[in-house]
């Protein structure tokens, strides 16, 4: 029941799959091209759609992609309150059961051992899961991260209810213990952290990530580069898939030495490390990250510096504070190229005005994870007619090339790279 609820298509043939993934994104650009014949534009092309619809770039790793997995604590098909995996059911129908991760594809087997490992633990503990925080209880989820070089960084989430200071600190060494000397040890974990936690998500400056045990940070290679990540930094799930897009996103990109090119990281509460823009900063003449999150341009910088890369700027902020302010100065002259990357919530309209508004961005790439959602309502924005009542003045986009990757394979999802220029 699990893997057909998180991977769907498991049971398909790769190329089914991709197959699949072809025929939703065609559909979503079968939506795009309507929505854009509604408000006057003439958009559509001999095959129906706005703009050509290459064919699904596959993932270079099938099974075992993910370089993150989070699991959560909950009652088991058996009972047992203290499981840990993932989620199946809903909370409507109220038959939410958590189920082992075991026979999950797209998870790799290191992830599973520390999700078996912890879960040996807290069975062990006399304290109670944390299942509905108001009910007490304090063992909560547990986030695995791995790279390519071989780290393995494990993040414990615990609700600390009314313990005292003495009782916390008693907790972290028996984990460390765990982990360190008992039958953790075969994780062979580069990092453990604890983190107190007493709402469902809490970034760093709301309650620090511990460090219990081994270095403060794992390390990535990606494209030749070394990227330093931190707990809550965002990497994208699939690194081979992230080497194949990026590289893509250089191509359509056409940037060359005299370019400049703005990465907009844009408000995913995690903190993003601007690995777009540092990992085209060899072919361009300047890369501007934008990023909310002050740590991740603590990283992006400490990022930049380590692989000899001095063409960066980095501006802390939300990027509809930032990028208004940036743009209405403009004066440089030479090409501006935009990469944009935002959340499922996509782009606030401010960032869109922004750019729309910005004569010197003639080529914009929208990097989506869910184009049919709030991403439609951007495409359509900057694309519309001029209008003054929206402050849109700029002259409008247009769609030129769509290009689907898969990044998830087995689930129904993928990243569609969405080129637009005028």
């Amino acid at each position: 029941r699990l893997a057909n609820a998180a991977t769907p298509l498991w049971r398909l043939l790769y190329q089914e799959q991709l197959q699949v993934k072809y025929e939703s994104q065609r559909k979503i650009l079968q939506t795009l091209t309507s929505r854009l014949e509604e408000l006057g534009i003439d958009a559509q092309k001999p095959d129906g759609l706005c703009c050509p619809l290459q064919p699904v770039v596959p993932s270079p790793i099938i099974n075992g992609y993910r370089n993150k997995s989070t699991f959560s604590v909950n009652r088991g098909p058996d009972g047992n309150p203290k499981t840990v995996g993932l989620y199946v059911g809903t909370g409507r129908a109220r038959n939410i059961v958590c189920v082992r991760a075991d026979r999950m594809e797209n998870i790799p087997s290191k992830h599973k051992q520390v999700a078996q490992c912890y879960e040996e633990f807290i069975r062990c503990s006399p304290l109670d899961p944390c299942i509905l925080f108001h009910e007490g209880g304090h063992w909560r989820e547990l986030v695995v991260r791995t790279t390519s070089c071989g780290h393995t960084m494990a993040i414990i989430t615990f609700h600390p209810q009314e313990l005292s200071q003495e009782a916390l600190v008693t907790q972290k060494a028996l984990l460390k213990e765990f982990f360190t000397c008992g039958p953790g040890t075969v994780c062979a974990l580069t990092s453990l952290y604890f983190q107190e936690s007493t709402m469902t998500r809490c970034s760093h400056e709301q309650s620090p990530f511990q460090l219990l045990h081994g270095e403060p940070h794992i390390f990535e290679e990606m494209l030749g580069l070394k990227f330093r990540i931190s707990p809550d930094a965002f990497f994208q799930v699939n690194t081979g898939g992230a080497e194949v897009l990026y590289q893509a996103v250089g191509e359509l990109s056409q940037a060359s030495g005299d370019t400049v090119l703005l990465d907009i990281c844009c408000g995913t509460g995690e903190q993003q490390l601007c690995t777009i823009g540092l990992s085209l900063a060899h072919q361009v003449s300047k890369i501007i990250g934008i990023e909310v999150v002050e740590k991740a341009i603590e990283d992006a910088r400490w990022n930049a510096a380590f692989n000899g890369i001095s063409n960066c700027e980095f501006h802390s902020g939300k990027a509809e504070a930032v990028l208004p302010q940036l743009l209405s100065s403009w004066e440089d002259t030479r090409p501006l190229v935009a990469v944009v990357n935002p959340s499922r919530a996509g782009l606030h309209y401010r960032v869109v005005r922004a750019i729309r508004n910005c004569r010197s961005i003639r080529r914009l790439l929208y990097i989506s994870c869910k184009p049919e959602g709030e991403a439609m309502r951007n495409f359509l924005e900057l694309c519309c007619p001029p209008d003054p009542g929206k402050k849109l003045a700029g002259e409008p986009f247009a769609p030129t090339l769509a290009i689907p990757f898969d990044m998830f394979p087995h689930t129904v999802h993928c990243e569609l790279v969405l080129l637009f220029t005028r």
